[in-house]
C-alpha cells in the first residue's frame, strides 16, 4: 500500500512514516516509480514502534530493542540488560513526575494565598 494508505492503516502520519524510514526503523519496498510500498509486516512494525513511542521510550532504546521484537515475542524473550535500561528510564520518569508534583503543589499554594489576599 502507498504511504497515505499505510498512514491510515497504522495510525501514524505520512510524515511519521518517513521519519521512521529515515531512522532505519521501517524499510518500505519501492515501486519502479519510486513510490513507497508498505506491506502488512511493515504496518505491524509501525504499530509496535508507535506503542513503544507512546510508552515514552526514547528513540535510542526503541532502535535497540526493535530488531528483537517480532509478533510472537514475549516480554520474557527480551534481553534482561535492555529491560534493566527501561526500568532505569522509568525510574528517572518517576523522579521527574515527583518533582513536577512538588512544583504543582507550590504553585497551588501560591495561587491559593494570592486569591485569599484579594
Amino acid at each position: 500500500m502507498r504511504i497515505s494508505e499505510a498512514a491510515k492503516a497504522s495510525g501514524v502520519s505520512a510524515r511519521t512514516l518517513r521519519y521512521y524510514e529515515e531512522e532505519g526503523l521501517v524499510v518500505p519496498e519501492r515501486g519502479a516509480n519510486g513510490y513507497r510500498d508498505y506491506c502488512r509486516a511493515a504496518i505491524d512494525r509501525v504499530r509496535v514502534i508507535r506503542f513503544l513511542v507512546e510508552s515514552g521510550l526514547p528513540m535510542r532504546l526503541i532502535k535497540e530493542v526493535l530488531p528483537y521484537i517480532t509478533p510472537k515475542t514475549s516480554p520474557r524473550g527480551i534481553c534482561p540488560q535492555f529491560l534493566a535500561e527501561v526500568e532505569e528510564y522509568r525510574d528517572r520518569l518517576v523522579e521527574r513526575i515527583a518533582g513536577l508534583a512538588t512544583q504543582q503543589a507550590s504553585l497551588d499554594a501560591f495561587l491559593g494565598a494570592a486569591r485569599a489576599g484579594r
